[in-house]
């Protein structure tokens, strides 16, 4: 029997979130003024819809209403999806970021220093990334084991999407050519 009662949460939580598709990243506690605060974080390889956390919400609100799991004092339920500014701690978190900017500080053993490089795949064991060129470098391929990752964040990139709009530009502009050596 856990002891603690962020365990007894993610015992009782943890059903009610994997019937729904969905994983179980974070239960925390935390007081808030005269009452306390229970976030329930959640994710899945799709993202997580409002809707979703809404429903999630009130079904865990039915299930802790009937267990004493959070005593008798008041508290605030908060059912939401991870921030950008998550760390990356499970090979899924790093499945989820293909395609995306990381910082990662290496271990020692790994030679420590840090990289940021841009996820090209992920598996149980490490991940293929990309790491850019410097004063007119090109990028370079890599495989970091995970163990050799001591923490890593999404890095948040503001221009990103104007990057893949030109890029779909491209592609549409060599789209239109072929369509005109075709005719």
């Amino acid at each position: 029997m856990s002891t603690t009662q962020n365990e007894r949460l993610r015992e009782l939580l943890e059903p009610l979130v994997a019937t729904r598709g969905l994983d179980l990243e974070e239960v925390t506690v935390t007081p808030a003024g005269r009452r306390r605060v229970l976030r329930v974080v959640v994710d899945s390889d799709e993202g997580v819809q409002l809707d979703t956390c809404a429903e999630l919400s009130r079904a865990a609100s039915e299930i802790l209403d009937e267990t004493d799991v959070m005593g008798g004092a008041p508290y605030v339920l908060e059912v939401t999806s991870p921030g950008t500014d998550r760390p990356l701690t499970e090979p899924r978190h790093y499945r989820r970021a293909v395609g995306r900017l990381i910082r990662a500080r290496l271990t020692e053993e790994a030679g420590g220093g840090e990289v940021v490089a841009r996820i090209l795949d992920a598996d149980g064991d490490g991940v293929e990334v990309e790491v850019p060129g410097v004063k007119g470098r090109k990028p370079t391929t890599r495989r970091i084991a995970l163990d050799e990752i001591a923490r890593a964040r999404v890095e948040i990139e503001f221009n990103r999407k104007a990057d893949e709009k030109a890029g779909k530009t491209r592609q549409a502009a060599a789209s239109d050519d072929e369509s005109q050596e075709e005719a």
